[in-house]
């Protein structure tokens, strides 16, 4: 199973200290601004992230749907993916099913203002008639994921261009999942 969720990180780090003696608010307001996005697929059992898309926020998440779920079939296969509903459209439903072979899409539906009415495509139609929320749950891993992604490797990145900002971002991915990986083995070898 695999949950999938985007983020935004920052694209500098100024301490607070910095901003006091310059006169700035100990709270920024909110600008704005644009900030390096990541999408990522993660496995739900080991928190290992198996496909990520980099992008510039603040856009829409469903287009980084597509990159970053082919990375994570390429890789492992899957039974069921997890998204919310900023991934609600028929053509990510389609492509889970038809494409990547993959039995089972969970996402809930975005009303997008049509109020009670019934979707008119197929799996999306199927999801309203029947929606497994106790499988849909199980999304936290996603959250979770990238909670200990900025606990552990922070939340702003070093770079400052957006192509150098996007190759942090998969070097960030990788190191993340090699900690991961790290962590299991010493767990592994502790117990033999």
């Amino acid at each position: 199973m695999a949950a999938v969720d985007a983020t935004g990180l920052e694209a500098r780090h100024v301490s607070l200290y910095y901003r006091v003696r310059r006169g700035e608010p100990k709270r920024p307001r909110f600008r704005r601004r644009a900030w390096p996005k990541l999408t990522g697929v993660w496995h739900t059992h080991s928190h290992l992230i198996l496909g990520a898309a980099t992008g510039t926020g603040p856009t829409q998440d469903s287009p980084d749907f597509t990159p970053a779920l082919r990375q994570a079939a390429a890789l492992l296969a899957l039974d069921t993916v997890l998204a919310d509903a900023a991934y609600d459209a028929e053509h990510n439903h389609r492509l889970c099913r038809e494409e990547l072979g993959i039995r089972s899409s969970i996402i809930p539906l975005n009303p997008r203002n049509r109020g009670r009415r019934w979707p008119t495509t197929a799996y999306r139609r199927a999801l309203r008639r029947h929606f497994p929320r106790e499988t849909y749950h199980q999304r936290w891993h996603a959250e979770s994921g990238f909670s200990r992604h900025k606990r552990r490797l922070g939340s702003a990145l070093t770079t400052r261009s957006t192509a150098a900002q996007r190759r942090e971002l998969v070097l960030r991915v990788l190191t993340h999942n090699l900690m991961i990986l790290r962590a299991y083995r010493q767990r592994i070898s502790t117990e033999h």
